[in-house]
């Protein structure tokens, strides 16, 4: 199978006064439709800056990056922002929620840019925040939600475009340990439905529920293992966890 991602050789450097920071040294790396891959690291690890550069919310100093089959190493800013808006769906540590906005309106805002009309992004929105368990919460604004419910107003927005990729930054961050469990239930429910997840975390027990662990440090890619708590079943694109 085709990857979906394809990094070669990727380097980012940045210039802070007179001194040169190797965030990312050299990451050669792919990743395949439907996988289900952590990127963990301690902080100052890369694992931030791959992120970005995945994500095409920045680019790189040198190297290749295919996603699609579309190279996105020397895109635009315009240009990575369609391609943004079209691959991939985010989700924030700190949700990113417009807090004057519904959640209806949140969770709409990413398909003004696709000119889809206000009835089918509503319409669309609402079907979204349904399969996330919010149908009932869709006309309250942010500061009128709880923590986890504000994350699954992100996690619909990620959603409402049909992205291909979901790339999720500490996710559960600033959450309780319940409400982290119903989060990564529901990140593995999107995974089942066919989405790529890339989720960057520095917890284990969250990392634990990728298919595929990736651990940086210094710009580098230190291992690149699978889970041997995932098993793959005779299904080659299902996997079951191994309860131990």
């Amino acid at each position: 199978m085709e990857p979906i991602i394809s990094v070669k050789e990727l380097r980012k450097t940045y210039i802070m006064g007179t001194t040169k920071v190797h965030a990312l040294q050299s990451i050669t790396l792919d990743i395949r439709k439907n996988e289900y891959v952590a990127l963990m690291g301690p902080s100052g690890s890369g694992k931030s800056t791959l992120m970005n550069l995945l994500g095409c919310l920045d680019t790189p100093s040198s190297g290749e990056y295919d996603l699609n089959n579309i190279n996105v190493a020397t895109m635009t800013d315009n240009e990575l922002a369609e391609v943004r808006n079209k691959e991939i769906g985010f989700i924030f540590q700190t949700f990113n929620l417009l807090p004057r906005l519904s959640a209806l309106e949140n969770v709409a805002l990413p398909l003004v840019y696709s000119g889809m009309n206000k009835s089918k992004r509503l319409e669309r929105a609402q079907e979204v925040l349904e399969n996330v368990g919010l149908g009932d919460r869709v006309d309250h604004k942010p500061n009128e939600l709880s923590g986890g419910q504000r994350q699954r107003v992100a996690i619909a927005r990620a959603l409402v475009n049909k992205p291909s990729i979901i790339l999720a930054d500490e996710p559960t961050g600033n959450l309780d340990t319940k409400t982290s469990v119903e989060i990564m239930e529901i990140l593995e429910r999107i995974h089942d439905q066919g989405n790529t997840i890339i989720l960057v975390t520095h917890e284990p027990d969250i990392a634990a529920h990728a298919h595929r662990i990736v651990r940086l440090r210094d710009g580098l890619i230190e291992t690149d293992i699978r889970n041997e708590k995932i098993v793959r079943s005779d299904d080659p694109d299902h996997y079951y966890r191994v309860n131990q």
